[in-house]
C-alpha cells in the first residue's frame, strides 16, 4: 500500500477505489463510495463504484457469493455502499482503457448498502448537457462530479504553494475582521446590523486593506491572508458577491521588491501545479502605453493585433469628424485587420454598433481591395497626399481593413480595446493553450467622475504618488501618477497593488482633492489615521483574486466552477434559496422594520 493510501485507510476501507491496478491481482480489499452505474446482465451484475480518487468495476457473480449478489439487485445510482472483494485481472478483451483501473475488477465477496439516495436530478457523467441553474440547485450533486472535483483540488493545491511560498519568504498569516466598518471609495457595502448596539451596522470587508496597513504600522514587516472579501456589485463571470483573495503587505519596499515576490509565487504555482516552467522576468507596461497601444490598462497579449494612432495623417484633414476632434484636443485611433474578407457587412454593422455602445461617438472604415484602391464611405473626400500617408504608416496592402475612430483619447481608445477583443475571438487570432503574464504600472492616482464633478481615486485613496509628477497635485491632479500595478493574465487582471502613503499630511492632502471631508474621514477610519501619528513605516502590497487565478489556469469558463458554493449573477444562492425573509422576531430584535419593495 503507498503513502497517499494508507492516509485513507479507514475503519470502513482498506483502500481507494482509483488506485487499485494488476499489482493488487488476488489480494482482498475493502472499498467504499458512491454507486456510479449499474447494469444487470441476469447472472452477472455489474456496478461502477466511485469515491474522489476514481472508479472500479465491481462485479457481483452468485457463483462468487450469492448474498452479495441479491442484495446488488438493490442497488441503484448514487448509493452509498461498502464492498469486500477480491481484485481479479480483466481479460484482454475486457479491459477498459478508459480509467486508470481498467485493466482488474473487483468479484464482490460482501455488499453493504451503508445509505439509499434517490434518483438523482442529472446524471454525473453528462454535466455540461446541464443546465447550470439546475446544477447550482443541486450543488451537492454536482460537487461529485470529476469535474468538480478536479477544480476544487487544483484550487486547494493552489493554495497550499501560495501558503508555503509566503512562509518560506517571512511572510506571517494574521487574519482581518470580518465585522468591520463601511468605509468610502469603493462597492457597495454589505452591512450587517449589530443587536446589541441599536441602529448601528458593520460592514463586510471589500478588502483587507486597512488591516493590512495597519499591521505594517505595528511592526510585523511582512504579513499576508487568504483573505475572505465581499462586495455587493453586479455580477458577471470572474466576479461574485463573496470570493478570496491572496492579501499580502510588506514594509521597507519599492514596487519592485513587490513586483519580484509575486513572480517568485506565480513561477512556484506553475512548476508544482502545473508543472511547467513560466519565462521570468514577467513584461513590464506603463498604463498609458497599455491603453494607448491595446485600448486596455488589462490587455491580451495573446495576439498581436494593436490600436495605431493615426492623428498626424489626417492633421490638416478636411473631414469634418476628423477636423472638430483634433481643434478639440482629441486623436484619431485604428485597427488593421490582414484579412478584411473574413468579416462580412453585418460583421462590420455589429462592429458599429459595439463602437456606440462603449462610449465612441462612431466608427468608419476603409477597405483596401485588390488593386491596392480604398473603398470607404470617405473615400471620395480623402486626399492623395492622406492616402499615401496612411499606406505608409499601416503598411496597407491588399485585402486590409481599418476601423477608425475619432474621438477624446480614453473614448477612443477604450471602445477600440473592446473591438480588438472582439476581433481576437472572432478572427481566431488568440493562441487558447498560452498564458501571458503582464505587468501595467504607472496608473494615474486620480480619474475625473463628470457625473459627480470631482476626483476619484484609479486605485484607492491609500496610494502613494509618482515622485516624478507628485508636484501636479494642486494644479492638474490628473497629471500625477500613482506607484500602483496590475498583474493581467491573458487579458484579465488578478491583481492589484500599490505602495501606500506613510505620511498624514499627504494622506489629508489626497482625501482634500477627493472631497472627502476631514470630520468625514475621521467618522469612517480614524482609527487608520491615528495609527498614521504613531511612526509608520514605508510599505506596499498586492491582492490576487485566487478565485480568477484558479479559473484562468484551469482554462474554465466562469469563476463560479471554482468556488464550491456560489452565487448566481442575481447574487442568489440556488440551493439554500438565499437571500431570504426572515421573521418578525428577528427583525425586532435588531430594531429594523421594512419597507414594501415596488419593482
Amino acid at each position: 500500500m503507498t503513502d497517499f493510501e494508507n492516509i485513507f485507510k479507514t475503519g470502513f476501507r482498506t483502500n481507494l477505489c482509483g488506485v487499485i491496478n494488476k499489482d493488487y491481482s488476488e489480494k482482498e480489499v475493502v472499498l467504499c463510495g458512491w454507486v456510479s452505474k449499474r447494469r444487470d446482465h441476469g447472472k452477472l451484475i455489474f456496478t461502477d463504484l466511485r469515491d474522489f480518487s476514481g472508479i472500479i468495476q465491481i462485479v457481483f457473480n452468485p457463483l462468487f457469493n450469492e448474498e452479495s449478489y441479491e442484495i446488488a439487485k438493490e442497488l441503484r445510482n448514487e448509493y452509498v455502499i461498502q464492498v469486500k472483494g477480491i481484485v481479479k485481472k480483466r481479460t484482454q478483451d475486457t479491459i477498459n482503457k478508459d480509467i486508470n483501473t481498467g485493466e482488474v475488477e473487483i468479484f464482490a465477496k460482501e455488499l453493504k448498502i451503508l445509505n439509499k439516495a434517490k434518483t438523482p436530478p442529472f446524471m454525473l457523467d453528462n454535466r455540461e448537457q446541464i443546465d447550470e441553474l439546475t446544477r447550482l440547485k443541486y450543488r451537492y450533486i454536482d460537487l461529485r462530479t470529476s469535474e468538480m472535483q478536479k477544480n476544487l483540488r487544483f484550487k486547494s493545491e493552489i493554495m497550499h504553494i501560495t501558503r508555503n511560498y509566503l512562509s518560506s519568504h517571512g511572510f506571517v498569516e494574521i487574519e482581518t475582521p470580518i465585522l468591520a466598518k463601511s468605509t468610502p471609495e469603493g462597492a457597495r457595502d454589505f452591512l450587517v446590523p449589530s443587536r446589541l448596539n441599536p441602529n448601528k451596522f458593520y460592514a463586510l470587508p471589500q478588502s483587507p486593506q486597512l488591516f493590512k496597513q495597519i499591521l505594517m504600522f505595528s511592526g510585523f514587516d511582512r504579513i499576508y491572508q487568504l483573505a475572505r472579501c465581499f462586495r455587493d456589485e453586479d455580477l458577471r463571470a470572474d466576479r461574485q458577491p463573496e470570493f478570496t483573495q491572496i492579501d499580502l503587505e510588506m514594509t521597507f519596499v519599492k514596487q519592485e521588491d513587490v513586483m519580484l515576490l509575486i513572480e517568485g509565487l506565480i513561477k512556484d504555482i506553475f512548476n508544482k501545479a502545473l508543472n511547467t516552467e513560466i519565462k521570468l522576468p514577467i513584461e513590464k507596461i506603463t498604463w498609458f502605453d497599455a491603453i494607448s497601444n491595446y485600448g486596455s490598462d488589462k490587455p491580451d497579449l495573446r495576439f498581436d493585433l494593436k490600436v495605431n494612432d493615426i492623428s498626424e495623417v489626417f492633421k490638416d484633414s478636411e473631414i469634418k469628424i476628423f477636423k472638430e476632434t483634433l481643434i478639440n484636443g482629441g486623436v484619431i485611433k485604428c485597427i488593421k485587420i490582414d484579412n478584411a474578407h473574413l468579416l462580412s457587412r453585418k460583421d462590420l454593422d455589429d462592429i458599429f454598433i459595439m463602437a456606440k455602445d462603449n462610449g465612441a461617438g462612431g466608427l468608419l472604415w476603409i477597405k483596401i481591395d485588390e488593386n491596392l484602391q480604398m473603398q470607404s464611405p470617405i473615400a471620395k473626400f480623402l486626399t492623395e497626399n492622406e492616402k499615401e500617408k496612411l499606406v505608409k504608416n499601416l503598411n496597407l496592402q491588399a485585402n486590409n481593413l481599418v476601423l477608425i475612430i475619432s474621438d477624446k483619447f480614453i473614448n477612443a481608445c477604450n471602445a477600440l480595446g473592446i473591438i480588438r477583443n472582439h476581433l481576437g475571438e472572432k478572427l481566431n487570432l488568440i493562441n487558447k493553450d498560452e498564458y501571458k503574464f503582464l505587468w501595467v504600472y504607472d496608473f494615474p492616482l486620480f480619474e475625473f467622475d463628470e457625473k459627480e464633478n470631482r476626483y476619484k481615486s484609479v486605485h484607492h485613496p491609500f496610494t502613494m504618488p509618482d515622485s516624478k509628477t507628485i508636484s501636479y497635485l494642486d494644479s492638474d491632479p490628473l497629471k500625477v501618477n500613482s506607484i500602483s500595478y496590475d498583474i493581467v493574465l491573458n487579458g484579465t487582471e488578478i491583481g492589484g497593488g500599490s505602495i501606500r502613503i506613510n505620511d498624514l499630511k499627504l494622506q489629508t492632502k489626497i482625501f482634500k482633492i477627493l472631497k472627502i471631508d476631514l470630520e468625514k474621514a475621521k467618522d469612517n477610519f480614524g482609527f487608520f489615521l491615528n495609527a498614521m501619528e504613531y511612526g509608520t513605516p514605508p510599505h506596499g502590497g498586492i491582492a490576487l483574486g485566487l478565485d480568477r487565478l484558479v479559473m484562468l489556469l484551469g482554462k474554465l469558463k466562469s469563476i463560479r466552477e471554482v468556488i464550491a458554493f456560489p452565487k448566481t449573477q442575481s447574487a442568489i444562492d440556488m440551493m439554500t434559496q438565499s437571500p431570504a425573509n426572515v421573521s418578525e422576531e428577528q427583525l425586532k430584535e435588531l430594531y429594523i422594520k421594512t419597507i414594501k419593495y415596488e419593482e
